[in-house]
């Protein structure tokens, strides 16, 4: 039978008012409902500040950028939503989500470059910086609030290399090459994703900087919540691509929110690693030089 659908004018009308997405239709001449759905209206919250005037999500000092919403309901994707912070509702999404359980997972990022593959449930960035991550489960029916605050959870590391000694003249970039680091994030369960083997990430050094002391270069990466390591090797280069300075860290340790901080000479020559404890980002930030 060739498939046909009719929409009755009384039954959008009547629909409508209950505040249902699509109306009543007749298919192969079967009556066909829409599920029913409620409005929700959430309020994005963390490790950030959110600015009332400018809506701004503030996190480590910097602004989010991009807000990713994805609704799954027993495994399925139903609805996905991407934020930016150019939105008129930036910060406080606004979901029609079905009748039933569901699990709503929630991405908050600053980081450059982003790619979602929905297929594999995974996001990846470019260059990964701050980001937070939510999986916020919630019971649809007629009664349950429909405003709610979502807290979402930090889930990268970060290197903080410093360099003691002065930036040679003729120094282009600084270079930070990590044995493994994680590029992606897979936003069902939270977990890095993503690895690269000996992926060199790069910074331009300003022309003001040269000649001048402790500068100092962030790497932002995913981490789960068990401790691990990896070797990361360090230089500056010419514009020529003439390494003029080099150091190496062996077993740095990485966990999700803390600040891995390794001080150390790049131009002239380093000293054995030494590890002590601080206090950024979580109480456990380990602070050590080369």
């Amino acid at each position: 039978m060739k498939k046909a659908i009719y929409i009755c004018a009384a039954l959008v009308a009547a629909i409508a008012c209950k505040g249902n997405l699509e109306p009543t239709y007749i298919e192969d001449d079967i009556y066909v409902s829409p599920p029913e759905t409620r409005k929700f209206t959430f309020k994005i919250m963390g490790d950030f500040n959110v600015q009332p005037k400018t809506k701004a999500l503030i996190g480590d000092g910097k602004e989010m950028t991009d807000l990713w919403i994805f609704d799954y309901m027993d495994g399925v994707l139903i609805q996905q939503r991407h934020q930016m912070d150019t939105d008129e509702d930036w910060g406080a999404p606004v979901m029609n989500l079905r009748y039933g359980q569901h699990h709503v997972y929630f991405v908050a990022s600053r980081g450059d470059s982003p790619e979602l593959d929905a297929e594999n449930c995974i996001l990846t960035w470019g260059r990964v910086k701050d980001t937070f991550w939510k999986d916020y489960s919630i019971n649809v029916n007629s009664t349950v609030s429909s405003n709610r605050s979502v807290t979402l959870d930090r889930v990268v590391t970060k290197l903080k290399v410093c360099f003691a000694d002065t930036i040679a003249a003729n120094a282009s970039t600084f270079n930070v090459t990590p044995g493994t680091w994680y590029f992606g994030l897979d936003y069902t369960t939270g977990e890095p994703c993503e690895a690269k083997s000996n992926e060199t990430i790069i910074f331009d050094i300003p022309a003001n900087m040269l000649g001048t002391d402790n500068a100092n270069v962030t790497v932002f990466g995913f981490s789960s919540t068990t401790e691990w390591s990896t070797s990361i090797s360090l230089n500056s280069k010419t514009a020529q691509g003439d390494i003029i300075g080099a150091a190496s860290i062996s077993s740095a340790p990485f966990l999700r929110n803390r600040c891995t901080q390794y001080t150390g000479s790049l131009f002239t020559a380093g000293g054995t690693i030494n590890l002590s404890l601080d206090d950024e980002w979580s109480e456990d930030s380990v602070i050590g030089t080369w």
